[in-house]
């Protein structure tokens, strides 16, 4: 039915997977030797640890977590000087800097996530009570921070829409084999099968895509916007507002069809056999929805899909019926917007 559906997803270039490495070892050795050659200390690990602790598969986000990690240093060192400067080191002062540091991560949270900067940085120079190590804690974690939110972007930056394209084409092909799958399964009347482990993975791929799209395109700092390869500036985004706007009514058809292709198969009634006489609507469907994916014109298969829910409707117009026709017909609703977006 869908010829494409059994191609194998691309793997990633091997410069593609060592580029993170190599924006790692860089963005974590510069700030060490810059530390060594301030004389900060003849050790500077506080200044290598930010591209260990920072750098992610998301790279544009390191200036946010740079930010995080320097306000919990600040207020680790700050904390821990004014304990061991009105307190006496001993059992209530490590308290008293515990239950403050504590305080502190839960008052600098982001996202739910507390900063646990604040109490590492708290206990480190509490149990490092030499002269000077605060100070220069914040010089080598300031010196590392710059550098990853300077350089790291720099380095081998990740192609966004590179990354979006590939991910689509991956959400494609297997959004078309379980398409299929359910066809077949419609045509025998027969259950989908068992939900995979993590039954809504599939279906928040799509708004996965694009917001990491969002997100990466509009924050490279000293870069400009990374430009989309040929043919796709136009096309990506509407490919990937179409795939989430489907992927809804895809898995209340899947899982409509599962229902009631189980209750046949256990010796429940199929009226008129409108579960069997679902499997070339869903194909037809399937195909509309690939070849628009792929960013091809899906007119004509498109009209084939109406025709065969209006026959559908036709000879099946019960009330349970149309609940199990109403994923697709909000699929076809997508498509046709997709072929004609109102303006504005």
């Amino acid at each position: 039915m869908l010829g494409s559906t059994s191609a194998p997803a691309r793997s990633r270039p091997f410069g593609e997977r060592l580029a993170p490495a190599a924006r790692l070892l860089v963005c974590a050795t510069v700030p060490w030797f810059v530390c060594v050659w301030l004389g900060t200390s003849t050790a500077p690990v506080p200044a290598a640890l930010p591209a260990v602790l920072i750098l992610r598969d998301d790279v544009f986000a390191a200036p946010r977590l740079a930010l995080e990690r320097l306000v919990g240093v600040v207020a680790g060192v700050v904390l821990s000087v004014l304990v061991l400067h009105w307190l006496p080191p001993g059992s209530l002062s490590f308290l008293v800097l515990v239950v403050c540091a504590c305080a502190g991560m839960f008052l600098l949270r982001h996202d739910g996530s507390p900063n646990q900067q604040v109490l590492i940085t708290a206990l480190v120079i509490y149990a490092t009570p030499v002269p000077g190590y605060p100070l220069a804690r914040l010089e080598e974690t300031a010196v590392g921070i710059a550098v990853v939110v300077l350089l790291g972007p720099l380095l081998w930056p990740p192609d966004p829409y590179r990354e979006a394209l590939g991910g689509l084409e991956e959400y494609r092909i297997g959004l078309g084999a379980l398409l299929e799958r359910i066809a077949a399964r419609a045509a025998a009347g027969r259950p989908t099968g068992p939900a995979p482990a993590d039954p809504f993975a599939r279906w928040r791929r799509p708004y996965e895509l694009s917001a990491a799209l969002d997100r990466r395109s509009g924050r490279l700092l000293l870069l400009p916007p990374r430009q989309a390869p040929a043919g796709a500036a136009d096309t990506l985004r509407p490919r990937l507002r179409l795939a989430a706007r489907t992927a809804p009514a895809l898995l209340f058809l899947a899982r409509e069809l599962e229902i009631r292709s189980s209750a046949v198969d256990a010796g429940g009634p199929d009226p008129g056999g409108a579960v069997r006489a679902m499997a070339p609507l869903v194909g037809a469907t399937a195909s509309a929805l690939d070849a628009a994916l792929r960013g091809e014109d899906c007119t004509d298969r498109l009209r084939l899909a109406r025709e065969l829910e209006l026959r559908h409707r036709a000879a099946h117009p019960g009330r349970r019926d149309a609940v199990l026709r109403a994923g697709l017909h909000l699929t076809h609703e997508a498509l046709a917007e997709h072929l004609d977006p109102a303006p504005g």
